[in-house]
């Protein structure tokens, strides 16, 4: 039997984009979820950012569960230990990190959990690896640019890497970064805007999801 681990990372890079965002507002995080389900996306990433990400956190989870069980919903901006219980408890599917911090790798992988960490150097991926992360995120993407996976892929050669912060919703832009070997996209801002959430513009983000999600399609 599959693993829900591995399910969850197959839905990942079949999708080739993970969209994360976070806002205060409980009823626009809502709206924003209903919004990316019903574009197509099917595995999404609530980040801890704020004072209400986790009374936020578990409305979506209720909301998921009634009416979009297909949808994989994770918790992105996990540091400790301490956040990484509240939000298992609040029965996220998996877990987003800005960081490598191995005891938050010790609680996933303790319970079976997806742990994707954030990495910007080499050392970060081995300490990564050691600690049995199946995908990378790169971050802060914008950064390192493509050119920083295509110099390290070869020394991490079977790695799963995702970069995060910067990637466009452009052609060229995505066929850059999946050239250099990466295998998904975190598509926070660039997605999900400030106008988007303070002016609610959801049929924008509805036909920016659509035209992300085909874009990486036809550049993968």
């Amino acid at each position: 039997m599959i693993s829900n681990k591995h399910k969850i990372l197959d839905a990942i890079l079949e999708q080739g984009m993970l969209p994360l965002f976070y806002q205060d507002s409980e009823a626009g995080s809502v709206e924003i979820l209903r919004t990316l389900y019903k574009a197509g996306v099917r595995v999404f990433e609530y980040t801890n950012r704020g004072k209400s990400a986790l009374p936020n956190f578990k409305k979506l989870k209720e909301i998921r569960d009634a009416e979009m069980p297909d949808l994989y919903l994770g918790i992105g901006t996990i540091k400790t230990p301490a956040d990484a219980h509240a939000f298992i408890d609040a029965g996220t599917d998996f877990i987003v990190a800005p960081i490598v911090n191995p005891a938050v790798a010790e609680i996933a992988n303790k319970i079976g959990m997806l742990w994707i960490p954030g990495c910007m150097t080499p050392t970060e991926i081995s300490v990564a690896q050691e600690h049995k992360a199946m995908l990378i995120k790169i971050f802060p993407a914008n950064i390192l640019g493509p050119e920083f996976i295509s110099s390290i892929k070869d020394l991490f050669a079977g790695q799963l890497f995702m970069p995060t912060g910067g990637v466009e919703i452009d052609a060229d832009n995505l066929k850059t970064w999946f050239k250099a070997g990466v295998c998904a996209v975190g598509m926070g801002s660039k997605l999900i805007s400030k106008d988007v959430m303070s002016k609610g513009l959801y049929e924008e983000l509805s036909e920016n999801t659509k035209l992300a999600l085909d874009l990486i399609k036809q550049n993968k």
